[in-house]
């Protein structure tokens, strides 16, 4: 039976744990996943300390970790998740459901996490679902985004090189750019395998913020800090349109922290009907650092393949 308990200010917080990792959920707010970690260890995701134990208002608060959203990104994304939302166990899962009042004066989309940690080890399943409560019809793609600690770097995969012949005319993917996306920036490391973005206190480029989106059937996306490698996967569904141009990974980054964003397809949602992304996490410790391809190849890539989805 799980209870609530304090947590940076807030009253209702719950701790999933299996004796290796330790998940934290806020039910004040949100729901948002605000500590992903080893037991008695550090938390691999950001939290915004200026939010800590706030609820309530109509500003819109970022407040860290784990988070659902809704692309494109318009002012509906951003509509305030303030209110407490509704805790209930469903066999090994855990719901954490935005209650109607949080929805219905504003876009009226209630967002749901199911979660269950595994018995041991480091995975974790995060079911997110989007419900159009509108009389009207709506198309949205759901949108995951992991705020992760500052001073790592995060890793894309790029579609397989191949010479030009004649079975490869045609693009493997597509590389999504914002206006604010500078490649110049230090930041950035574009590889022959794999797209690199580090977060940096003091950024030297042109822009605070930068971001960046791919297509990647692999579906996977990871984040290096301090020795530990945080990987998640969501599945990627062939043929169907992605939001932002067609990307299914997207990075972002600024001055405290670092997103790993997942993206599911456009849908189009009638009344009463729900969105379902699914995203699978894993964490490893003694992670050996690098800077290029060789090191991910050597030390990351071995890891992600042990990142079978049960």
């Amino acid at each position: 039976m799980l209870k609530p308990f304090t947590y940076r200010g807030w009253t209702n917080a719950y701790k999933l744990s299996n004796g290796t990792i330790d998940l934290v959920v806020a039910a004040d707010v949100g729901p948002r996943i605000l500590f992903y970690g080893f037991c008695q260890g550090e938390n691999l995701l950001h939290e915004v300390n200026e939010h800590s134990g706030k609820t309530g208002g109509s500003e819109f608060r970022l407040y860290g970790g784990h988070r659902l959203w809704v692309s494109p990104e318009v002012d509906r994304t951003y509509y305030p998740d303030n209110v407490p939302v509704t805790v209930t166990e469903h066999g090994n899962a855990v719901r954490f459901t935005a209650q109607t009042d949080a929805f219905v004066l504003g876009t009226n989309l209630q967002k749901e996490f199911e979660i269950e940690l595994a018995e041991s080890g480091s995975y974790v399943r995060i079911t997110h679902r989007i419900r159009n409560h509108d009389v009207q019809p709506t198309t949205l793609a759901p949108w995951s985004p992991t705020m992760m600690r500052a001073g790592g770097v995060a890793i894309l995969p790029l579609s397989p090189r191949a010479a030009m012949d004649k079975d490869h005319y045609l693009p493997v993917g597509i590389l999504g750019m914002w206006s604010y996306t500078d490649f110049a920036d230090p930041r950035w490391t574009l590889g022959t395998d794999y797209i690199q973005l580090r977060q940096e206190k003091n950024p030297q480029g042109r822009f605070q913020e930068q971001m960046g989106g791919i297509y990647n059937s692999a579906g996977w996306g990871a984040y290096f800090s301090a020795g530990y490698l945080f990987v998640k996967r969501a599945t990627v569904v062939s043929c169907a349109q992605y939001p932002d141009f067609g990307c299914n990974l997207e990075l972002f980054t600024n001055r405290d922290f670092l997103e790993l964003e997942t993206l599911g397809p456009l849908v189009e949602l009638s009344s009463g009907e729900a969105a379902e992304h699914v995203e699978h996490w894993w964490l490893f410790a003694g992670v050996p650092g690098g800077k290029d391809d060789l090191w991910i190849n050597s030390a990351v890539m071995p890891l992600v393949r042990q990142t079978v989805t049960p």
